[in-house]
């Protein structure tokens, strides 16, 4: 028996990182996965390889801009033609800008809004009635620790992970008499394409690069390193499933200690 078996759940960003993990992670516990991305081959090839693992019709991918309602409506659409209802959402897709904010120009502001913020909002919208109406189920949004505390150089990213905390916060309450918990995840850094973009391209990065990302995480993170996707999809497992059932409304920090405090030693 798996955590999740019998529900149908849609994961956004699934292509690759944090999504790609959780959409494993939930078929492996028994969940059917709808993968949405805009990256169409590496999303295609990842719901392909889950089919074969976990069995034909346990995956279907969709191409997805987050920010677009209609893409939304598809998603939903897709997912009650292959598995008859939608019971899980997992809002991951996000995009990461690093700039000084008042060096910001406004169309990349807005670009941070629409994917992160926007997207998460549209999820919301589109999933919460369909779960309601399979009896209720969960929402993750992926929010992240700037969305508790400042960090210098992303602010149009900070700004729309704190704007999650809210949407959960107000999801969860408008939603909680439809049996639909909603809660938020807020990972540090963490081992992906969009925190490290040497992953696009490892043979171009020199080892004095990794040896100083490494360094750094090494004097700034208590437990001493970055985290993995598969340590964020575990989290979001345990929001997903039954484990957390009387949790709702939530932001729930994964960090590796960042957060925590200043070491002086």
């Amino acid at each position: 028996m798996g955590k999740l078996d019998g529900r149908v759940v849609i994961i956004t960003g699934a292509a690759r990182g944090q999504g790609e993990q959780e959409a494993r992670l939930f078929a492996a516990e028994g969940a059917r996965v709808v993968l949405g991305d805009v990256l169409d081959e590496q999303g295609a090839a990842v719901a392909r390889e889950i089919a074969e693992e976990h069995g034909a019709g346990r995956a279907r991918y969709v191409r997805m801009d987050v920010a677009r309602e209609e893409d939304w409506a598809a998603a939903v659409a897709v997912a009650k033609e292959a598995f008859g209802r939608v019971d899980g959402l997992v809002n991951n897709a996000g995009i990461l800008r690093f700039n000084e904010l008042t060096a910001t120009p406004l169309e990349e502001f807005q670009q941070v809004v629409q994917v992160n913020q926007v997207g998460t909002f549209l999820g919301i919208k589109a999933v919460a009635p369909e779960i309601g109406a399979a009896g209720g189920g969960t929402i993750v949004n992926t929010s992240s620790y700037t969305g508790l505390t400042g960090m210098a150089h992303v602010g149009a990213y900070a700004a729309t992970k704190a704007a999650i905390l809210g949407l959960t916060r107000v999801a969860a309450l408008e939603l909680a008499a439809r049996n639909v918990r909603v809660n938020a995840m807020c990972p540090g850094a963490v081992d992906t394409p969009m925190a490290n973009p040497g992953l696009l391209d490892p043979a171009g990065v020199t080892d004095e690069a990794r040896q100083a990302m490494a360094d750094l995480y090494r004097k700034v993170v208590p437990l001493g390193r970055v985290g993995r996707p598969e340590e964020m999809a575990r989290l979001a497992l345990f929001l997903t499933s039954e484990d957390s059932s009387y949790i709702t409304g939530q932001p729930f920090v994964i960090d590796g200690g960042w957060m925590a405090g200043v070491s002086l030693f």
